[in-house]
């Protein structure tokens, strides 16, 4: 396969002849990520402490605690699309990774709203991490529910607890902003601490919780827990959303490619052990919450989550001490998820691709950071949480929506590739090329076109079940048609403004991406010398 057939996106759209092929991306970010801190990126963003004591109350209360088999079938859905996504790093190690995968392969334009879909994503995934912390903080001491008091429902359904989230979202939003203006040495350093911290609170509050068992196993084929009426599919298809939510995210080793040291054979490996670590332990956290809990049906499991099942289980001493853990976590995760939204605003404005796009991609010659991006993603996620602060439906709406803008900005990388694969069936394939150490690029060969079109219908899938009109979802008040509705109307505005935006600069015409070679090429002496 000729690889100048898989990058329209880099030749004018006339097929007139213009001057040679722009040279290469220059090297501002600094590489201070290694195998662990790439690897701590994408699992950081994933998160399964955060995001499982986040929403598994949420999950529970939608669909009992057969609720448990949303989590496979979603595992193996991006498991199939983070393949695709690792041979997709092994030949275009560079920041902005679903902008720049999307526009080689399908053109700038298709490019550009992925890349625009995906930034808004990221934002409000940042927002909604921040959140989290409502989940645990209140557990840990009462004195974090700062609206209304201690004795105030700390619960984000109730209006005390909403506000006390937005609130406490803010606060971590500065301190994560900051440790990203740091530098991404900091950033990975406190990234690789929090997921080490997280794994070791995995393995123990597993552990615990499967040695005080109140029920075995066989819970999980059964709906208990349930208080819905009619059908139950539609009632496991909304409680997927805890899995959908979990699951995204270990593309973020692929944002930070340009700051990681043998990106091309890292990256792949990375973004797929993210996903496979977090998969593995998330399916044991679930199973060992709902053995573990006192009772399934008197309404504390779906109102308290996995925090009520520890401080009740474990007394208030050691749970309290394992909700610290989580809250490391969230910090990390909050974190993580802000970078790589920083990083792939700066992708975008370097190619002239953003309003303001020669401020947005500065760097710091101090830090080595894009600074003026972490900060419009953390003001950006601040706006989006004090916007909702009387919304009584933050931490659902909020969380079914960015991911929502998550798959479907994936979407613009998958079905692309698939119609690159298709075009060029003969080899089934993508350009072949080695990484750092000779070897060849992480490939998926001939079962290319079967995994990819097998994540594209999931992703399909998904999109549309996370994006329907779901009361409970978006609607607490059970009465406002547009909140019900806001999911698709909020998507539907938003592509309002980037099509307005898109025509009004003419970007069609004006973007033009740099080459990255398929395939390693060592680089001169002279530029790895060390400086004098």
């Amino acid at each position: 396969m000729n690889p100048s057939e898989l990058t329209p996106a880099s030749r004018p759209a006339d097929g007139v002849t213009t001057s040679p092929a722009p040279v290469g991306y220059h090297q501002e970010l600094r590489r201070g990520m290694g195998n662990f801190a790439s690897f701590a990126a994408g699992f950081s963003f994933v998160s399964i402490l955060t995001t499982v004591f986040q929403l598994f109350g949420l999950g529970f209360g939608l669909g009992g605690a057969a609720f448990f088999w949303t989590w496979p079938l979603v595992f193996v859905g991006q498991l199939l699309v983070a393949l695709c996504f690792a041979e997709l790093a092994a030949r275009w190690p560079i920041s902005g990774a679903i902008y720049q995968w999307s526009s080689r392969l399908a053109g700038t334009t298709v490019g550009w709203f992925t890349g625009w879909i995906m930034i808004i994503g990221q934002i409000l995934t940042v927002a909604a991490a921040a959140i989290a912390a409502q989940a645990v903080l209140p557990g840990i001491w009462t004195g974090f529910q700062i609206v209304g008091g201690p004795d105030a429902d700390p619960t984000v359904a109730s209006s005390t607890g909403a506000q006390n989230a937005v609130l406490l979202g803010c606060v971590l939003l500065v301190i994560t902003t900051v440790v990203n203006i740091l530098g991404i040495r900091q950033m990975a350093a406190a990234t690789s601490v929090g997921v080490m911290i997280e794994i070791v609170g995995v393995i123990v509050l597993v552990l615990l919780l499967f040695f005080l068992p109140e029920r075995g196993p066989q819970v999980v084929v059964h709906n208990t827990g349930w208080a819905g009426d009619g059908g139950y599919l539609g009632a496991f298809l909304a409680s997927s959303l805890m899995a959908a939510y979990v699951m995204v995210g270990f593309d973020s080793a692929g944002e930070l490619a340009e700051e990681t040291h043998s990106p091309r054979r890292t990256t792949p490996r990375t973004i797929l052990r993210a996903l496979i670590i977090s998969g593995v332990g998330g399916a044991l956290l679930i199973l060992s919450g709902l053995l573990a809990a006192r009772s399934l049906t008197d309404g504390k499991l779906a109102a308290g989550g996995l925090s009520w099942v520890l401080t009740d289980r474990l007394g208030d001493t050691l749970g309290r001490l394992l909700l610290c853990c989580v809250a490391v976590a969230v910090f990390a995760c909050t974190l993580a998820v802000q970078t790589s939204g920083a990083r792939m605003i700066y992708s975008m404005a370097r190619e002239g691709a953003l309003p303001f796009h020669r401020h947005l991609a500065r760097v710091s010659a101090r830090t080595g950071t894009p600074i003026i991006t972490s900060i419009v993603v953390g003001v950006g996620a601040a706006i989006a949480l004090l916007v909702n602060v009387r919304q009584s439906a933050i931490f659902t709406a909020l969380s079914s929506l960015c991911i929502a803008m998550l798959y479907l900005a994936y979407l613009g990388v998958t079905l692309p590739l698939l119609v690159a694969r298709i075009r060029h069936r003969g080899t089934d394939r993508l350009p072949e090329g080695v990484d750092e150490t000779g070897r060849p690029l992480f490939s998926l060969g001939r079962w290319g076109i079967v995994v990819n079109t097998l994540a594209v219908l999931f992703q399909v899938g998904m999109t549309v079940n996370l994006l329907w009109p779901r009361a409970e979802i978006y609607d607490l008040t059970e009465g406002t048609w547009w909140l019900q509705w806001s999911a698709l109307l909020f998507v539907g505005v938003s592509l309002a403004i980037g099509t307005g935006y898109f025509v009004a600069r003419r970007l069609h015409r004006l973007i033009e991406l740099r080459h990255v070679p398929h395939t390693h090429i060592e680089p001169p002496a002279e530029a790895v010398a060390e400086p004098a």
